[in-house]
């Protein structure tokens, strides 16, 4: 559709807009894929709830289940303004970026090689997912064995004794010098040494 053509003023009105501009609004519209928000200044959008809309990522730093977790209908938000989606004709927006990324403040105040304890959450084939509380989550890749394919999450966890079932295993941790987002949450690459004595260490 030429939107430019078919809704010349909001596309005028969205082309005014610059990246870090806060705008405010009503959240119109909840999907599993995102949130629509009907903004304050503007016209409406021919066919969407909202004009503006945010992705599931731009929601939270932290980890979410759904949307539904941080925002609900008829609840007012200001947002960072991100880019014209000229495709849909949207403002993308963030409500992330408007609070303090905790990632950043756990990378000042943790020293490399300082001793962390955590849960482990989750085994992936490429590693565990620990829980550093206040929402940090650390990366634990397995070892890459010499000759041999990376260790098995499986193999290297099966008959672990812990203090609860081994999707929540204690274990102890030490960031590496790289750190890095992960996908609904903040996370570090990190090393580690397990209590019950088995070695992680980052690739």
């Amino acid at each position: 559709m030429d939107w430019q053509s078919e809704s010349p003023e909001l596309w005028a009105f969205l082309e005014t807009l610059h990246r870090g501009d806060i705008l405010s609004g009503t959240v119109a519209a909840i999907e599993r894929f995102g949130v629509f928000v009907a903004l304050d200044d503007g016209p409406a959008h021919p066919l969407f709830p909202g004009v503006g809309f945010i992705v599931i990522p731009e929601l939270s730093w932290r980890h979410i289940y759904a949307p539904t977790d941080v925002v609900h209908v008829g609840q007012r938000v200001s947002c960072e303004f991100l880019q014209f989606d000229t495709y849909n004709l949207e403002a993308r927006l963030s409500l992330r970026a408007l609070e303090p990324d905790p990632l950043r403040a756990f990378a000042d105040r943790t020293p490399v090689g300082q001793e962390l304890h955590g849960t482990v959450e989750k085994v992936l084939p490429f590693g565990v997912i620990v829980d550093l509380g206040d929402g940090i989550a650390g990366l634990i890749p397995f070892r890459e064995a010499p000759g041999r394919p990376a260790v098995s999450p499986v193999e290297g966890l099966r008959g672990r004794r812990g203090r609860s079932p081994s999707s929540s295993r204690r274990s102890t941790c030490r960031p590496a010098e790289s750190f890095f987002p992960g996908r609904g949450t903040p996370s570090a690459r990190v090393s580690c040494r397990l209590r019950d004595g088995q070695r992680c260490s980052s690739r």
